[in-house]
């Protein structure tokens, strides 16, 4: 059996350990307050995050596994901004001080589909209420098609310096499947508007295992992207969810890659970027050796959390808007997903939250482990290994790690499955193993 077949199995993508499946949800809105208030005294003065979902798009994406809700109604974008204002000035009512903000990023959902008048109101009104850190990183998402050059000058006038923009695909037939159309010219376009106004990091999204790609069209796609020189790129593996994401109907299992030939599209993106002087960061990610990320990996400070990889180590993130997600390090806590009842929520006066986790000695433990797995491709031998270590002797008989008598080490070719290694840490996954559709596959 090939490594592929083998290791193609249900795993989390790990951006928290415990991964929210395996949450207690052993949090009530007076605990999570607790948690903030003692996370804010201990970690304010090293900086926080600011995660804000806007959830509004135009048009659905198929493929996509994101909380959003489609309208084509601009109207919505004032309530929305009061709702995450209302929900911001609770945390301030119950921290200590002014927050130091290391890290913003605006996820979605489209932020762009806000327009840059409203995005500027929202982001003036919560730095009118912050010290920002010197070495802070801002960041958004935004959809090629819809992200002006208006939107590009306001947030870089508010210390924006970094975007991501989502491509997914260039293939024709691939983007009618799921429902996302942007051309390269118009990708050109804002990349070099961006540029102009002075971002110096661009991220591309860019999917593998998408309906009806091919070889040829995923070299065509990522030819077509090396040719403009993005700082990062993210190349995700295709999570087909449909039990979860019913878009996902439009197209069934029989549209898809193969488990094989979806590895041998991964591989041939791969190349392509090392070749173009990309270098390879973990999972999913490429960087070039100018960009942070690429030197946040290099000197060990890379750090991942619900917003994926990212250069800042910060132990205290703040998640507003609907579905988003905060940790407290010693804690999680989600937010309401639907829109209204977020709203009404914030409006009566309550932190919008609807589960979470408050984390034992040994889930730390744990999600240091798998942090240190998905950032350095190492982590040290303690208790935790030993209580779970013949889950190991799979990956040294195939060569994906090494274990010394101080670290396990993931080697080159066990890059390519280090969900399925940091599985083996996981004691709440194998104390229950989910039955059903839960994950996405590794693969």
């Amino acid at each position: 059996m090939d490594l592929v077949s083998k290791y193609n199995i249900p795993a989390p993508r790990y951006t928290s350990y415990p991964t929210v499946p395996y949450w207690d949800n052993n949090l009530n809105e007076e605990k999570w307050i607790e948690h903030i208030k003692n996370a804010f005294i201990k970690y304010n003065k090293d900086g926080i995050s600011l995660y804000i979902h806007l959830p509004y798009c135009e048009s659905l994406c198929t493929y996509c596994a994101c909380n959003t809700r489609i309208t084509v109604n601009h109207k919505v974008e004032q309530p929305y901004i009061e709702s995450l204002l209302k929900e911001w000035q609770l945390y301030l009512n119950e921290f200590e001080g002014k927050p130091l903000i290391k890290e913003i990023h605006l996820g979605g959902g489209t932020p762009t589909f806000f327009s840059p008048e409203n995005l500027s109101y929202l982001l003036r009104s919560i730095l009118s209420t912050v010290d920002i850190s010197k070495d802070h990183d801002f960041s958004f998402e935004g959809h090629p098609s819809n992200t002006t050059k208006a939107h590009l000058q306001s947030l870089f006038d508010l210390g924006f310096k970094r975007v991501s923009f989502g491509i997914q695909d260039f293939d024709e037939k691939v983007q009618d499947t799921i429902n996302r159309y942007q051309t390269f010219e118009e990708v050109k376009q804002v990349l070099d508007d961006a540029r102009e106004i002075g971002y110096t990091s661009i991220n591309f999204d860019l999917v593998y295992g998408l309906p009806y790609q091919t070889i040829a069209s995923i070299n065509d796609t990522i030819t077509k992207i090396i040719s403009l020189k993005p700082e990062r790129i993210a190349f995700y593996s295709y999570a087909h969810v449909p039990w979860l994401k019913p878009g996902q109907r439009k197209y069934t299992e029989k549209n898809l890659p193969t488990d094989t030939y979806k590895r041998s599209l991964y591989e041939e993106g791969k190349s392509l970027f090392l070749s173009a002087n990309y270098l390879d960061i973990g999972m999913d990610h490429f960087a070039l050796p100018n960009d942070s990320l690429f030197d946040a990996f290099r000197t060990g400070s890379l750090h991942r959390n619900f917003m994926g990889y990212t250069t800042n180590t910060t132990k205290l993130l703040v998640g507003l808007g609907c579905s988003s997600i905060s940790d407290s390090w010693d804690a999680f806590a989600q937010n309401i997903k639907t829109v209204e009842e977020y709203q009404k929520a914030v409006s009566d006066g309550h932190f919008p939250i609807f589960k979470g986790h408050s984390l034992t000695e040994e889930d730390l433990s744990i999600r240091q482990h798998i942090l240190d797995l998905m950032c350095k491709h190492e982590t040290t031998l303690d208790e935790n290994y030993f209580d779970v270590k013949e889950k190991f002797s799979e990956f040294i008989k195939d060569d994906l790690i090494e274990v010394t008598p101080e670290k396990i080490i993931i080697k080159e070719t066990g890059k390519l499955f280090l969900r399925n290694i940091c599985l083996a840490f996981d004691k709440r996954y194998w104390k229950k193993v989910p039955e059903g559709n839960v994950f996405s596959t590794t693969a």
